[in-house]
């Protein structure tokens, strides 16, 4: 089995599990996270190739991170995790990319997040559930945070933190690639 094919079973098997445990058909499902039945039927058949805003709609409507989706097997003590490993789950037009490095345990989970942007890529969110905080560090170059379409400026060294169920996005700013760490906190609930 491919490793495309093996995520993509994991995948299956873990939104059905929250499905399930949330007590929603996928009718319910599909209308709270706006994700057609039939796209939700394919995902749980281990079928087609969600988004990665796909992914994050149906993680904030479950109460899971977007790892407790991704994610097979057991946690280990410690786990040490290369970003070369992790592949992208969104690229930009011009070169930028999110990875998802690691979700933290327990019943108020953290996602760390690897991002690049280039210079005028943006990468706007949809409001994610009550509760989520956001916090981007920029290791080099610079960024706009923009939050209820207020900018903010946030360069190399500086970090900024938001309450992230309004819209925001995240744009590249200055001449080169800008670098940052994102972290999602998520609010207690299933993991």
């Amino acid at each position: 089995m491919t490793e495309t094919a093996a995520a993509l079973r994991t995948l299956a098997h873990n939104v059905r599990a929250a499905r399930t445990r949330a007590g929603l058909s996928l009718d319910e499902l599909g209308r709270r996270a706006k994700v057609s039945k039939g796209a939700l039927v394919g995902l749980e058949k281990a079928q087609g190739n969600p988004n990665f805003a796909t992914l994050v709609r149906l993680a904030d409507t479950l109460g899971v991170s977007v790892s407790a989706l991704m994610e097979g097997g057991s946690e280990q003590r410690v786990r040490v995790v290369s970003a070369d490993a992790v592949v992208p789950l969104w690229k930009g037009e011009h070169g930028g990319e999110a990875r998802l490095m690691l979700t933290t345990g327990g019943p108020a989970a953290t996602e760390v997040w690897r991002w690049t942007l280039e210079p005028g890529e943006e990468y706007p969110s949809h409001p994610h559930q009550a509760g989520v905080t956001e916090t981007v560090s920029v290791t080099t170059g610079g960024m706009v945070l923009v939050v209820d379409s207020t900018e903010y400026p946030v360069a190399a060294g500086q970090t900024a933190t938001f309450d992230a169920d309004t819209p925001h996005t995240y744009r590249g700013a200055g001449t080169g690639t800008c670098h940052l760490i994102m972290t999602v906190h998520l609010p207690p609930g299933p993991a």
